[in-house]
Formats: C-alpha cells, sequence, structure tokens
C-alpha cells in the first residue's frame, strides 16, 4: 500500500520504506522470492487476455486500462517467449488541479503476460495495436512446408 494515499507526512514513513527494501534483500539471501517476483506474478495473474488462432496467424488479446502506448512494451524473450507489458502510475498526490482523492479503486501498477509461442510462429513478424485500452498484437504463423515432389530416377539399359 501506498502510503502518501493515507496523506501521511511523517519522519516515520522514510524508515518505513527502508526497512522494506532491506527485507528484499534479507529475503533474497533466505531464498524467499523477491518483492519484485511478487509483484510481477501479481501482475501476471489480473492482466486478463485472450488468445486466437487465426488460419494465418495468432492474436493475443490483452486488457491495458489506463496505460499509455508509450508504456507499453511488446517483446519476444529466448526466441519463443512473447512478453507483453505495462504500468499504469497514479497522478502524484499534489495534482496540478488542486483536488485530492475521496476514493481510490482503480488498479494501479504493472500488467504483465507471457505466453509460450507454438512452434510455427514467425518471431519476425509480430504487430501490435492498441485501441482503447485493448492491445492485439498478431504473430504470423510460419507457412507449412510444401511437399517434396518425388524424385524420378532414369534407368539405364546395359
Amino acid at each position: 500500500m501506498d502510503v502518501r494515499v493515507l496523506g501521511l507526512k511523517s519522519p516515520v514513513v522514510p524508515t518505513i520504506h527502508h526497512l522494506m527494501n532491506m527485507s528484499d534483500e534479507m529475503e533474497k539471501c533466505m531464498g524467499a522470492p523477491t518483492r519484485a517476483y511478487v509483484q510481477d506474478a501479481r501482475a501476471m495473474a489480473s492482466t486478463p487476455a485472450d488468445i486466437k488462432e487465426l488460419p494465418s496467424a495468432y492474436a493475443f488479446i490483452v486488457d491495458m486500462p489506463g496505460i499509455k502506448r508509450a508504456d507499453i512494451k511488446v517483446q519476444v524473450e529466448d526466441d519463443r517467449v512473447l512478453v507483453i507489458g505495462g504500468e499504469r502510475t497514479r497522478d502524484p498526490p499534489g495534482e496540478e488541479d488542486g483536488g485530492k482523492y475521496l476514493r481510490m479503486e482503480r488498479r494501479v501498477g504493472k500488467s504483465m503476460r507471457k505466453f509460450a509461442l507454438p512452434d510455427n510462429a514467425n518471431v519476425d513478424a509480430i504487430s501490435a495495436v492498441c485501441q482503447n485500452g485493448v492491445l492485439t498484437v498478431t504473430v504470423q504463423k510460419v507457412p507449412p512446408p510444401e511437399p517434396k515432389k518425388p524424385k524420378t530416377i532414369e534407368i539405364r539399359v546395359s
């Protein structure tokens, strides 16, 4: 939870942040999952996606509400893993309009999904379009190889 939301302006707040960051280092030493890992796992669990197979492509449709196009990343890792991610941030507490939040219910933070691409996915032919908060990533399929024609061997007379 972001303590700035509560309106706390105490010297205790930076100390709490420092202790929380130290706990990450302690968790690493003890083999516990790091905070970054937990945040990524939550982002993946809370980012809805549909996968649609078309005759010549795969379409990955991911909800990315409130995330600016410049803040969305589409990457291919390890040659076969499609990674789609972004981060939605909240306006800083001192908004320029002079208002303050009375209730904050919309989700902020990371949105991320990872997909293992099929063997027939062409990782060199990927396109992405974002419209109305929905990102559609299209991965073209590699065309199937043409069947080989039988080779005719000429028979010689001896």
